[in-house]
């Protein structure tokens, strides 16, 4: 037990960048605004996208994106902190890169869950009730944590179309966020197929590409996406994770917000401009070395039925621009087909308290709380389709924080930005004008 007398004015589940930054911004607020958290983690450690920490790969969002910098520049938590108490801030000052090292970022989270005393690690949280007067959330260890609020951060899971699924754990077969643990069977095999187009698909085919010549295997790359789209990174784009585009987006009906949530993915789910140039240089180096790989890029192609033979896999594929229909043998597959988020099991016991749209899905209000009552259960990374983009950036992780943690203590304590952008999005109020009478517009 916790101490079943002691009601915490929150618990927060999971353990992801966005609820350790929560974490790193409530720290100080235990002394001055009595704010008492605790974070419950299911894992025994820190470990983010542990399948995908490729020793060049880097964040697409800047250090400033860090736990708490864009909230409170002034944090012990920030990621130049830990820069300077790792003993690596002048080499990172040096490289002249403001994007750091995804494994580098996973250390420097490491290094913060490791030091904050709100964490418990080892807490796989099983069961949340309501006795009447707070939340109360059951761990595998037995343990109970009484709460007033409840935050949200479990994440995304793996994201696999239907018509695969049937393949999930055949032999050569595996998510891109479990691909570093498969890398060497994969390698092992004569045909491999990475399904999807996105930055985790472009860096493991990358990676695959660069040590082709060591191994014996093709490579395939197919996504249903009329081409490779780069991320579009121009500044004016980037306004769109903004706290005045989050509102507007909010304010939009359900259809418009679902629609544009379709058509924006390739704002954030694209692929670095480097990345496709260095996938492009590296073919060049092999044609002019007379090496070139034995692979095959493939767009507009989407996957219409697959199945397992022994040791091999079939997909049945469509062209969707000629119509034709084609197939593709593989004996390796790594499906890159991304992340959705999951309604938790152990919610069952308050979902009277939830609030739930048309679709099923949370109902987020401006304050990211999703309950009945409002100001009790909040989400992190569970908004994408109420808040847009905002929702899985790592630049608005510490935005979204201090906008919780104002509803939780009833002021700003980290202020919060209310207009950054150039641009306006919707109609602006000295633009407006009032509908004309019918007599004067039938007179126009």
């Amino acid at each position: 037990m916790s101490g079943t007398d002691v009601v915490h004015d929150f618990v927060a589940v999971g353990l992801g960048p966005f609820n350790l930054g929560l974490a790193c911004l409530a720290d100080p607020l235990r002394s001055s605004e009595g704010l008492d958290g605790v974070f419950l983690e299911a894992r025994a450690g820190f470990d983010w996208h542990p399948g995908m920490l490729l020793d060049d790969a880097t964040l697409q969002v800047p250090f400033l994106a860090d736990l708490v910098t864009m909230a409170d520049p002034t944090s012990r938590w920030s990621f130049l902190n830990y820069l300077k108490q790792s003993g690596n801030l002048y080499p990172f000052y040096i490289r002249e890169s403001f994007y750091p090292l995804r494994r580098e970022y996973d250390d420097y989270c490491r290094w913060a869950a490791e030091r904050l005393g709100s964490v418990r690690f080892g807490e796989q949280v099983l069961a949340v009730a309501h006795d009447g007067s707070s939340y109360v959330s059951t761990t595998s260890t037995g343990r109970t944590f009484r709460s007033r609020r409840l935050v949200l951060g479990i994440g995304t899971s793996p994201r696999v179309p239907a018509l695969l699924r049937p393949l999930l754990g055949a032999a050569g077969v595996t998510h891109s966020a479990d691909y570093l643990a498969h890398k060497a069977d994969l390698q092992r095999r004569r045909t491999i197929t990475i399904v999807g187009s996105g930055q985790s698909a472009a860096e493991v085919y990358l990676d695959l590409l660069v040590e082709a010549p060591d191994h014996d295997y093709e490579l395939v790359w197919l996504t249903r996406s009329p081409r490779f789209f780069p991320m579009e990174y121009t500044k004016l784009t980037l306004e769109m994770t903004s706290p005045e585009y989050g509102a507007y987006h909010r304010a939009l009906p359900v259809e418009t917000r679902d629609r544009l949530t379709r058509e924006q993915r390739h704002l954030f789910k694209g692929i670095s401009a480097d990345l496709v140039d260095a996938i492009f240089d590296l073919h060049y180096q092999r044609r002019v070395s007379g090496d070139g790989p034995r692979t095959t890029l493939l767009t507009n192609t989407e996957v219409q039925g697959a199945g397992s033979a022994g040791a091999s896999h079939e997909l049945d594929l469509l062209h969707v621009e000629t119509g034709e229909s084609f197939g593709l043998v593989t004996d390796g597959l790594v499906l890159a087909t991304g992340y959705a988020p999951t309604a938790p099991d152990f919610l069952d016991g308050v979902r009277d308290r939830v609030r739930l749209d048309e679709c099923g899905r949370y109902d987020v209000a401006g304050d990211y709380s999703v309950d009945v009552a409002g100001g009790e259960i909040f989400v992190q990374n569970a908004e994408e389709h109420t808040h847009s983009l905002l929702a899985p950036d790592l630049g608005m992780g510490a935005y979204r924080n201090s906008v919780i943690i104002a509803a939780m203590v009833g002021r700003e304590v980290y202020p919060i930005e209310k207009r950054i952008a150039v641009q306006t999005f919707g109609v602006p109020d000295h633009l407006r004008r009032s509908p004309a009478p019918m007599a004067e517009a039938v007179a126009r």
